[in-house]
């Protein structure tokens, strides 16, 4: 079978699952599979797909027909212009979570250089990308599962980013004296709802990665908490939440003594006054 056979059967197929971006998938997976960048691909359509590379191309193709995510059919996606490592034990990294290191970007002036700490790192995206966009910092990433943990080093290693990664609950890992030094915490945790629908495709992901609790909120409320106990606090807070749930979270920052800063779709930017660093 050649590729414009295989491309034309499989994007029907993917059509009929209800998959709205079908033909450009097929296209991810035979550029996987072939080696050969999309451009090339559609320039040879008689191209012929061996024995061995059909029959992986019709396994994944299945898969992606049942919404399997894109990325871990392949085992990788893309965050910030850059590959990651992903599986179905880390959440995929969503789009709308790169305006979290715009806005981190925009304190370098602020801060200086300063300890960064990523709670709920999963694949380590956003640790791994503050430490590559501003080097300057020094950057841990904290995770309760192992395998997450395991995954983020693979991707610290294979970017050539020097990230500590640590076991643990939220801020436990971390001693009272940690924020001596000027800290931001970026924290992209759990905040669908529990009766909240999902789609298809996230109902692949790790369910303890995407709900939190009735309103979405519980781990938003254990990390302000333990941020309370501390002597010194962290100066920045990032977390991100759906936009309705925006309001309860300047309930939860400001019982922690935090202002919101800024906002921006699903990010929300918190600041310590000045008075209380």
């Amino acid at each position: 079978m050649n590729l414009e056979e295989w491309l034309k059967t499989a994007t029907k197929q993917l059509s009929k699952s209800g998959i709205s971006t079908a033909r450009l998938d097929c296209l991810v997976l035979l550029e996987d599979i072939t080696g050969k960048d999309r451009a090339w691909l559609i320039a040879h359509p008689d191209f012929i797909l061996d024995d061995k590379s059909k029959h992986v191309s019709d396994a994944q193709l299945l898969r992606r027909a049942k919404h399997e995510p894109l990325s871990y059919i392949r085992g990788k996606t893309e965050f910030y212009g850059r590959e990651f490592i992903v599986n179905a034990h880390t959440l995929e990294p969503r789009p709308e979570t790169e305006t979290m290191i715009d806005l981190h970007k925009s304190l370098r002036c602020e801060v200086g250089p300063c300890n960064v700490v990523d709670v709920g790192t999963g694949s380590g995206c956003l640790a791994i990308t503050a430490k590559l966009e501003l080097p300057a910092s020094i950057v841990y990433g904290i995770d309760i599962d192992p395998t997450c943990t395991s995954a983020a080093k693979k991707n610290a290693d294979k970017l050539d980013a020097k990230v500590k990664f640590l076991m643990g609950n939220l801020l436990e890992p971390l001693p009272s004296s940690f924020f001596e030094i000027s800290t931001i915490l970026l924290c992209n945790l759990p905040y669908v709802p529990a009766s909240h629908t999902i789609s298809a495709a996230a109902m692949f992901e790790p369910r303890h990665a995407i709900f939190g609790g009735e309103d979405g909120l519980d781990l938003y409320r254990q990390l302000f908490a333990q941020v309370s106990n501390f002597s010194q606090k962290p100066i920045y807070i990032f977390t991100e939440s759906l936009p309705f749930q925006h309001k309860e979270m300047t309930k939860i920052a400001g019982i922690a003594g935090y202002n919101m800063k800024t906002t921006s779709d699903f990010i929300q930017l918190w600041e310590l006054p000045i008075i209380n660093r």
